[in-house]
């Protein structure tokens, strides 16, 4: 598997150096040279060859150094509240771990687990879904979820490296993730695109109406294909010991009074998830919540989070990969490369009039492909405004192909392409390799059974005549 990793990045390396030499017609010098780097930095990405933050610092380096963009795009994800939202989240995690919160939320919550491995996977990713109605934030879910899903696994007796705290981590992380593409408010690209089909075309989307088109095959039947392959991928058992400790749904540490710290912590969770929660009311970002939360968790007189823990707990390197991945996409917006693809994409699509299936196919699978390039959030972003010569070209209306859009961003081929999900397995300490398995496997099920499937209930529902 190894040397098929070197053996790739190889070829990707030779690819990027073959198109500096002889630059596509398609593309300026300074948009191959960003693909060039793009394509290396991606596959370092993908193949997990050396830590993604080595990585991340590589790509800043050499954009700097051949002058790319200007530092503060080159940069500019140390600038974007998504990074300041983690930064907030890696203190909350450090504290609900060290005040032994989570180890008490995740016993409360896995009295009601208990019995089977598939009953545990199940409840996690239903739960997930449940929290995304809740809580519109992506990001602030996965921060605030994954510190008690590394509790619950360890309460399961599941131990570091196992496959069964592998199952649990993306149970949590995904089922309150992929799913949430069907729910309109409950993640940034949903969001972006919203915002773009008001100002350029004047259509609004309503959330009742993009649940009813989206979530009865996006999101119920992409919850239960998680569960799926969580399984699929990470079987496993529970530890006897840890069954039979749990077979009454207690243990000494639920049944022990709530200390100083928790109760603290526990009105600032509460405050944090009634703030997130609230947002569309006053319209202040998740981030600078999760900031301000974070900022009181270290004061010097409530010290929950101490200068030592601060110091010697704090995932560093995951600030470092967001902000690499982040600074990507906002290169290859800068530069135009974008663009340039997804009208490149958009071009060589096998559309026709009156053939709705493969048209349907054609847009759906060129939103998908984008999202590589521009990451998740990007794609609404670059291909909003091509929608309405879409739809002139494939015969639908410039509504459908909005909602294909979100067929493309909700697909998530590679994780890189998501920063909840990054952030989730940097934050639980789990192998980035294992999260692109899970993407790959979803991927090619939801292009091979769901678009179809998809397909036939805007039939039904008459988006698509």
């Amino acid at each position: 598997m190894i040397k098929l990793k070197y053996a790739l990045l190889l070829l990707v390396f030779f690819t990027a150096m073959y198109m500096l030499w002889a630059p596509p017609d398609m593309l300026s010098f300074r948009e191959t040279q960003v693909a060039s780097l793009s394509l290396v930095t991606i596959c370092l990405w993908a193949t997990g060859l050396i830590p993604e933050y080595i990585t991340a610092l590589c790509f800043f380096l050499a954009a700097m150094l051949f002058s790319l963009a200007p530092a503060g795009v080159v940069f500019a994800g140390f600038t974007s509240s998504a990074v300041w939202l983690i930064f907030g989240g890696l203190v909350l995690g450090v504290a609900i771990s060290s005040t032994g919160l989570g180890k008490r939320t995740a016993v409360m919550v896995a009295r009601h687990l208990h019995g089977s491995y598939p009953k545990i996977i199940s409840g996690l990713v239903a739960a997930g879904v449940l929290f995304s109605f809740l809580m519109p934030s992506a990001m602030g879910r996965v921060v605030l979820l994954t510190p008690i899903a590394v509790a619950m696994a360890d309460h399961f007796g599941f131990l570091q490296g196992s496959r069964g705290r592998t199952g649990v981590i993306l149970a949590v992380i995904m089922g309150s993730f992929i799913p949430a593409f069907s729910i309109l408010p409950a993640n940034v690209p949903n969001m972006v695109l919203a915002g773009m089909a008001d100002s350029l075309y004047h259509i609004p989307l309503l959330y009742g109406p993009y649940l009813l088109l989206h979530f009865p095959v996006m999101g119920a039947i992409k919850a239960l294909l998680t569960i799926a392959i969580i399984l699929w991928l990470c079987p496993d058992t529970p530890p006897d010991t840890a069954m039979e400790a749990g077979e009454d749904g207690t243990s000494d540490n639920f049944q022990a009074a709530l200390s100083w710290q928790e109760k603290v912590l526990a009105v600032v969770l509460l405050v944090l998830l009634l703030l997130w929660a609230t947002d569309f009311l006053h319209h202040v970002s998740p981030a600078w919540v999760a900031l301000a939360g974070a900022i009181f968790l270290l004061l010097p007189g409530v010290s929950i989070v101490t200068t030592k823990m601060f110091n010697q707990k704090m995932n560093w390197a995951s600030l470092i990969f967001v902000a690499g991945i982040l600074g990507l996409g906002s290169l290859i917006n800068h530069s135009g490369l974008g663009h340039a693809l997804a009208g490149a994409i958009i071009r060589f699509l096998p559309v026709e009039q009156g053939s709705s299936f493969l048209n349907y196919m054609s847009v759906s699978l060129a939103a998908a492909v984008t999202g590589i390039v521009t990451t998740l959030p990007g794609v609404p972003a670059v291909f909003t405004p091509f929608s309405d010569t879409l739809a002139r070209a494939t015969g639908f209306s410039v509504d459908s192909i909005l909602m294909m859009q979100v067929l493309g961003f909700s697909t998530v081929i590679f994780p890189y392409q998501a920063p909840p999900i990054v952030v989730g397995m940097q934050l639980s300490g789990e192998k980035f390799a294992t999260a692109l398995k899970f993407c790959l496997v979803m991927t090619f099920i939801t292009v091979a059974v769901l678009f179809p499937l998809d397909f036939l209930w805007w039939k039904f529902v008459h988006i698509i005549k």
